[in-house]
């Protein structure tokens, strides 16, 4: 071996030696190293419980992208009942609300059901617009009513009154039902005794044996 093999192996001899700086090193970090652990811990445990200075932020609206709508559901269902305790459903194929200000779901593929006094009837459309607060339905474009005793009536361009169990139109309504087909500037009808009310040139075309 070397002459200076040897003295680099007496280098790391001493410095490895009791006593030495390398040894005192080494226990001080095993004194330090658990107390700063200690410390951390101590920091992390605390740290919620403390009050940093808020931070505070400006947007610019005019940057900030706003959604269309407040609500936008598919496949939804909404569920009340009448003044006399009578429920109702109306489901939606896709429903969206586009404010929090304003209570009127946009409803494409409605399927409302109601209870009337002689059992179950339906409503279908395909556009509507459900007032949440006064639980009306105002229809564009063509709507279907079917009662459990068979009874249809088809119309458009109308309002249902949940509550009252009507439907009506003023702004020209047209439609079918047993008795046959009709016209009129408005038109009332009372989904529970099945009747219907024209007015402003009326006209109702018969047909014999239909309403048998």
């Amino acid at each position: 071996m070397s002459e200076a093999a040897d003295q680099e192996r007496i280098v790391k001899r001493h410095w490895a030696e009791p006593g030495s700086g390398h040894d005192r090193f080494v226990g001080l970090l095993k004194l330090a190293l658990p107390a700063l652990i200690g410390v951390l811990i101590a920091y992390l445990a605390l740290a919620p419980l403390t009050k940093g200075d808020e931070l505070s932020f400006l947007l610019d609206k005019n940057e900030v992208d706003v959604a269309e709508e407040r609500m936008r559901v598919m496949a939804a269902q909404y569920r009340g009942q009448d003044d006399k305790g009578r429920s109702f459903t109306i489901g939606a194929d896709s429903a969206i609300q586009a404010t929090s200000a304003e209570p009127i779901v946009d409803i494409n593929g409605m399927a409302a059901r109601m209870l009337l006094e002689n059992g179950p009837a339906n409503l279908t459309a395909s556009t509507a617009r459900y007032n949440i607060e006064e639980e009306t339905v105002a229809v564009t474009g063509p709507i279907r009513f079917t009662a459990a005793d068979g009874y249809q009536l088809d119309t458009r361009d109308v309002i249902v009154d949940l509550n009252e169990r009507t439907l009506s139109g003023d702004q020209g309504v047209q439609g079918q039902m047993p008795l046959g087909s009709f016209t009129a500037d408005k038109m009332q009808a009372d989904l529970s005794s099945r009747t219907v009310t024209l007015t402003g040139r009326a006209r109702l075309h018969i047909v014999q044996g239909a309403a048998r």
